[in-house]
């Protein structure tokens, strides 16, 4: 299963750092939502997306955007690299890869000759309406908050 542009926002429940029952439809209503995947927390790629985004997230909030991010990893390790990050926005907890999977995010990957099915970094871009206006994926780290964030001003 994927999601295309023009689709809404999966209907999905979700668990986050702030709250254990997040509706990604019902509750983000009337703001536009960059909601991006990652691998895994900690790690030098996933760390320096997340500072990233950190550092402009006074920007999107201007933008009336908000910004989730989401691996496979459990609500207590977010909660870990959150503080060791002081990351300002929230990351949602997948570990049985549903919302990955309705976003289309699992994909096989190989690394020192290893096959296995991980997390495609991938960022999505909803309108305050909840509709897909933007997807990037196999997000590369460098300058992609920046292009995020002129996606999300445009709308």
């Amino acid at each position: 299963m994927s999601i295309n542009i023009g689709d809404q926002i999966p209907d999905l429940v979700v668990a986050t750092t702030k709250s254990e029952s997040l509706s990604l439809r019902k509750d983000l209503a009337g703001k536009n939502l960059v909601l991006y995947f990652y691998p895994k927390d900690s790690t030098p790629g996933c760390t320096t997306q997340g500072q990233n985004f950190r550092d402009a997230y006074a920007d999107f909030q201007a933008a009336n955007t908000e910004i989730l991010g989401c691996s496979r990893e459990s609500i207590r390790s977010h909660n870990n690299f959150i503080n060791k990050q002081e990351f300002n926005f929230d990351l949602i907890s997948d570990p049985d890869e549903i919302l990955c999977n309705a976003m289309g995010v699992i994909k096989e990957k190989n690394m020192y000759g290893r096959k296995f099915m991980g997390i495609e970094r991938s960022t999505f871009i909803f309108d305050a309406n909840g509709t897909l206006k933007h997807e990037i994926r196999k997000v590369k780290v460098k300058g992609h908050v920046d292009e995020v964030l002129e996606l999300a001003k445009s709308l």
